[in-house]
Order: structure tokens, then C-alpha cells, then sequence
């Protein structure tokens, strides 16, 4: 059982923590860190991506109760939730918890189903944001694969973060650069998403990400032709992030 967070206001917390464990790597972060009485109860989100497995592999190693968030806007790839089932059995991950909005809810909203096409941003508030806040309401933080590398306002991204006033990010991989995401995905033999072999190197709801040809940034088949370029999870100052960011929302 993790100790409840030690009292105090949030961004001193949060320092506390930076402070602590500012010469670690992701490893350490998560052996230590996740057992930290500043930080509390923690889980990691993940979206089964493109780059999920590495967090997904350290938390099993390392912090296998560790509970995992995922987030069924029941609008993603077959091959996502096929691939869920996969590294849930392949890494043993032991308290998966499927996050969906509820079904009358989105039988009022959104009943034909084509709220993404109107109105992406209420559809992602609806299939993806409101869940998601309701699932980490039992938590002082979340883990989530936020890098500095991925650029758009992340190149100065902490181990550990300040949502506003509501709970802590942890990001372990913050360091971490491109070459080593792919290194340790070799290094450990863990299985790729399937659809990353395809062109899809960002992958989210099947309606709303297209394949991304050479050359082109990462996130350019998600929300393909449209200005939005975040699903909404992301908070901070209290506002969700709205950058011209293309990088990952989460693991």
C-alpha cells in the first residue's frame, strides 16, 4: 500500500521531489519515487501506442500493483485492442482498468457517432477526458511518457510535475531520446504495436489518425487537416495544454 502524500501545497511537493531525485535516471525514479510519501497514490496511464511497452515493461518489473489506466473511447484500431490483450498477458500486468464513458451518456451526446467529425475536441472531452478525470480522482499522480525530446514546450519537462492544483506527473522517461525508446525495445525483445510497421508512428482512435508518410513529423495523421493537435488530457495551470505540439499524449 503507497503512504498518503506527505501535507503541503503541491508545487512544494513537487520540488521536494525534482530536488530528491534530480540525478536519477527512469529506473530509480520509479523504484523510489513511486514509494515516496510525497508523492502518493499513483497510476500509470497508457494509450497502448506506438510507444507504450517501455513504461508498461518498467512498471511490471519494477512495480508490477502498480494500476494501469487505459482509456476505450471504443473508437480505437482493433489492432490497439488486440495489442492491449497482448502486453496485458506477455508482461503480466496485474490491475488494468478499461476507462469508458458511459453508454447513455454517449447515447445522448453522440448517438450516431460522428460527434469526431462536428466537434473533435467534445468528442475526445467526452470519450477520453471526462473518463480519464474521473479514474484518476483516487490518485495524488499519474505516470505518463512525457519526453524532452518531443519538443513543443516539453524540452525543459521534470520527473515530476504540477498539474495545476489537482495531482503529480511523473514522467520517467523525460531524459530519454528517441534512440534509447528504440533501444530498449529491442534490448528487452518486447513486441511493437502492429500498426507502427504500417506508418502509424502516433497512433489514437481509428476515425482520426491516418499513416504519416517519410519525412513527415510523427503526429501528422492525427487529426489530419484540422488545427487540433491535442486530445485534452493534458493540464496544467488548472487549463488544458493546447500547444502546436506533435508528440505523444501519453505512453
Amino acid at each position: 500500500m503507497r503512504p498518503d502524500p506527505v501535507p503541503g501545497d503541491l508545487a512544494a511537493r513537487v520540488a521536494r521531489l525534482n530536488a530528491r531525485y534530480r540525478h536519477h535516471g527512469a529506473v530509480a525514479v520509479l523504484e523510489r519515487g513511486l514509494r515516496d510519501a510525497d508523492l502518493g497514490r499513483v497510476a500509470l496511464v497508457s494509450s497502448f501506442g506506438a510507444e507504450s511497452v517501455v513504461l508498461l515493461h518498467l512498471v511490471s518489473v519494477i512495480a508490477p500493483m502498480t494500476p494501469v489506466l487505459f482509456i476505450d473511447t471504443r473508437m480505437l484500431f482493433a489492432e490497439t485492442l488486440d495489442y492491449q490483450r497482448e502486453l496485458a498477458r506477455r508482461l503480466n500486468l496485474c490491475d488494468i482498468r478499461t476507462l469508458r464513458a458511459p453508454t447513455p451518456q454517449l447515447a445522448r451526446t453522440d448517438p450516431a457517432g460522428t460527434l469526431h467529425r462536428t466537434d473533435p475536441d467534445a468528442c475526445c472531452a467526452l470519450r477520453k477526458v471526462a473518463p480519464l478525470d474521473h479514474a484518476l480522482a483516487g490518485f495524488d499522480g499519474w505516470i505518463t511518457g512525457r519526453k524532452r525530446f518531443q519538443g513543443h514546450g516539453r524540452e525543459r519537462v521534470e520527473f515530476f510535475e504540477a498539474e495545476g492544483e489537482l495531482r503529480i506527473k511523473v514522467n520517467p522517461l523525460a531524459h530519454w531520446g528517441p534512440q534509447d525508446v528504440q533501444d530498449y525495445i529491442v534490448e528487452n525483445r518486447l513486441p511493437r504495436h502492429p500498426l507502427v510497421a504500417r506508418g502509424y508512428p502516433s497512433i489514437g482512435c481509428a476515425p482520426c489518425t491516418s499513416p504519416v508518410a517519410p519525412g513527415e513529423d510523427p503526429r501528422a495523421g492525427r487529426w489530419r487537416g484540422s488545427a487540433k493537435t491535442e486530445c485534452g488530457i493534458h493540464v496544467e495551470g488548472g487549463r488544458v495544454v493546447r500547444r502546436p505540439a506533435r508528440q505523444e499524449d501519453v505512453a
